[in-house]
């Protein structure tokens, strides 16, 4: 998944619909936020094995819901002037560190 060409989808969306004025880091943290309740949703009320055993049609909702957050994401990081790339390895390599045994 080359990072920089989904940003540059992305914002190709976004100028086409006059959306830039709208994408400040405050509404696209909360929209990544919304859409993450909505992936919660999917889940709600299932026991631990339904969840890891959704039906086609909720499994193809939650990777619609996750597509919607990660794109998010990657909006606000280009807001931000953060490289996404950086930060996730920047993280997982704080983890490793962190609890690796």
């Amino acid at each position: 998944m080359n990072l920089d060409e989904l940003t540059q989808r992305l914002h190709r969306i976004r100028d086409n619909n006059d959306w830039k004025p709208f994408h400040s880091p405050k509404n696209l943290a909360m929209a990544a936020s919304v859409e993450m309740a909505e992936l919660v949703e999917i889940f709600q009320w299932l026991s631990e094995d339904q969840s890891r055993q959704l039906p086609a049609e909720k499994l193809a909702h939650a990777g619609q819901e996750v597509g919607d957050i990660v794109l998010y994401l990657l909006l606000l990081c280009s807001e931000l002037g953060l490289d996404m790339n950086e930060v996730v390895r920047s993280k997982l390599a704080d983890s490793e560190r962190r609890f690796s045994k």
